[in-house]
């Protein structure tokens, strides 16, 4: 079997001139690599998720890098807090003799928002993402302080220096997007520049690949969804170039309002025994997903249909390692395959992590939260009036994440219809203090739609009127950004109010509403930690509840939201994501170290509900 050799000091890996293997100083190396990401991985877990990792056979992390996850306002980096420390992380793959596939984009795709491209991009109309200095400066630009602030924290990282980065891919999946050498080779320099002069690696599906020669000078192939046969492909229309298997799928990603989980059916047990019995390199994309806590979960939109396919906030993938960092029935049938060709045995699994007890004697355990706050009684100050004589989306406000407050006056209001337009990318609407109903970017089930009037590209109907609201009434559209969309040519996918809103009174005659308030609402720490528990108006959607979660050890658990609507939940002020009763996620990860023992405080806020329901405590994402 190929070489066991692991990172303790500078080693030079490098291709053979032929191109048919790997070569880690001097000698054919197997790659054997398993997907984690440290942004979805508590820091506190992530020695934990690389040694399950380890003891299933691999010698290889690959982890992509979220650039907007660091970048978190234009010019502003954060390589130190909590689980954003990717020095560190590599660190601890390099302690565990594992060595690293750096993939930090600038794109990476991910189902992450945006791709990992920072959301302050689009704030230029006509901007231009994953292209040249000549075709758009200002994404390069920003492109180049990245890869800037990045060189200094990796090059002492890279093999030859000491570290256990074995090569550095670039960009992702290009062949993909479009065909621009030029674009590609400018990402390249940037590294280079800076003294780290590879190995570098392109990552892309086959018949991309074929299409764009998305390649680097010098640099490996990895194939999306490769196999053994793919390889070989490359490998006769790239004769000198080493090929790996980028990019295995284990499982696979999951949408909202999807039937299912996606993936659970998925067997690589042959594919594997082949890279085995073949020596070839490979990379399981993911071994382990995590969550896409926060705001973070990306979207797709359909090719064909172009509908609208938000992500949902667990990652789990149907991946051999879960998302709570279990081992599965798949991590243990793969794991024998991978030993039966190993000279040295596998470490032991490591012992799972604490969960807590989610019984309560015969019953499940359940918490019962309570009103706590209005967001109407919580509002910040309205962007000055000049600002927003037509509603902007997010991004032109210099907001990320979270919701956004459209307010408008309505004159004579008698009732009538409201057409909200593209609205990216989930609206409720008031009027007069009275739900109006919703507007859904994404398709929601007939059956969920119809009790809470949710409707989707057609005009949402406004009662009539009484004589309280005659007079002025103020009409409040609140817009939820989900996740933008990360894979294809729908990237430049800004969120809130997309086209102007139109309201038609019930004599027909429509007018365009112009001179809004717009309250900006990241729901961010700093906004929940200062609400207010005020709620003039319970009956009023748009409310924050609150429950206590009291626990005599520290330990992983699941908030069970089935009796819930849509929404988000914070656990000792820690987003822990969005729920939506579209499914077909129904429970949010809570990772044990963001609990203390004895009593946690559990918030949430509800578009929809008034009324609190009850949470039930589970230990599986299912």
């Amino acid at each position: 079997m190929t070489s066991t050799i692991g990172p303790d000091g500078p080693h030079v890996f490098s291709f053979a001139p032929n191109g048919d293997a790997f070569l880690l100083d001097g000698k054919p190396f197997q790659i054997r690599s398993g997907e984690l990401h440290p942004a979805r991985i508590p820091v506190e877990y992530w020695r934990h998720r690389i040694q399950m990792t380890k003891a299933m056979g691999m010698n290889t992390i690959a982890l992509y890098v979220m650039w907007n996850y660091h970048e978190t306002s234009e010019g502003v980096f954060d390589f130190q807090t909590d689980n954003r420390d990717i020095e560190a992380f590599i660190r601890l793959c390099q302690a565990e003799n594992m060595w690293v596939l750096f993939r930090p984009g600038p794109y990476v795709c991910a189902e992450w928002d945006l791709g990992g491209i920072p959301s302050y991009l689009l704030k230029h109309a006509d901007i231009r993402l994953r292209t040249d200095f000549a075709s758009d400066p200002r994404y390069m630009r920003a492109v180049e302080r990245y890869i800037d602030e990045f060189v200094p924290r990796v090059r002492p990282l890279m093999a030859e220096n000491g570290g256990p980065i074995l090569m550095i891919q670039i960009e992702n999946e290009f062949g993909s997007f479009d065909s621009n050498s030029v674009y590609l080779e400018e990402i390249r320099q940037l590294w280079i520049r800076g003294g780290i002069h590879g190995p570098f690696y392109t990552e892309d599906g086959l018949v991309q690949l074929r299409q764009n020669r998305s390649t680097v000078m010098g640099g490996a192939i990895a194939l999306s969804n490769g196999n053994a046969a793919q390889i070989e492909a490359v490998r006769n229309a790239f004769p000198f170039v080493p090929a790996m298997a980028g990019e295995v799928y284990p499982g696979w990603l999951t949408h909202w309002g999807d039937r299912a989980f996606q993936g659970t059916s998925v067997d690589l047990s042959g594919t594997l025994d082949e890279f085995m019995r073949k020596e070839l390199s490979f990379n399981l994309y993911v071994i382990h997903g995590g969550t896409s806590f926060g705001f973070y979960a990306g979207a797709n939109v359909d090719a064909d249909t172009g509908e609208y396919q938000p992500d949902i906030t667990s990652y789990d993938y149907a991946a051999p390692i879960s998302e709570q960092g279990v081992a599965t029935a798949s991590y243990m049938k793969y794991r024998s395959i991978m030993a039966r060709y190993l000279s040295t045995p596998l470490p032991d699994v490591p012992a799972p992590v604490a969960t807590i007890s989610v019984m309560d004697g015969d019953s499940v355990r359940r918490l019962m939260p309570r009103r706590y706050a209005s967001l109407w009684d919580n509002l910040p100050a309205a962007l000055p009036l000049a600002d927003t004589v037509h509603p902007q989306p997010f991004e032109m406000y210099g907001q990320a994440f979270g919701f956004v407050l459209y307010r408008k006056k309505l004159e004579r209001y008698a009732g009538g219809a409201l057409d909200i337009g593209d609205v990216h990318d989930y609206a409720t609407v008031c009027i007069a203090d009275q739900y109006a109903g919703a507007v859904s970017r994404a398709n929601v089930p007939r059956h969920l739609a119809l009790p809470l009037r949710v409707v989707q590209r057609e005009r949402l109907a406004l009662p009539g009127a009484s004589s309280t609201r005659q007079a002025g009434a103020m009409l409040e559209i609140l817009v939820e950004g989900m996740g933008r969309v990360n894979y294809g040519h729908a990237m430049i996918d800004r969120k809130g109010l997309i086209d102007p809103v139109v309201y038609k009174n019930v004599s027909g005659a429509s007018e365009r509403l112009k001179n809004w308030e717009v309250v900006l609402l990241p729901m961010d720490s700093a906004f929940i930690e200062n609400l207010r528990p005020v709620c003039s108006n319970p009956n009023k959607p748009g409310i924050f509840f609150v429950a206590t979660l009291s626990i005599d050890a520290v330990g992983d658990v699941y908030l069970d939201m089935t009796e819930w609507i849509k929404g988000v939940v914070w656990v000792n002020g820690r987003n822990l994501g969005r729920y939506w009763n579209i499914g077909p996620q129904m429970r949010l990860y809570c990772p044990g170290p963001w609990l203390k023992e004895g009593d946690n405080t559990v918030l949430i806020f509800d578009l929809h509900q008034t009324e609190a329901k009850p949470v039930s405590l589970a230990s599986t994402l299912s």
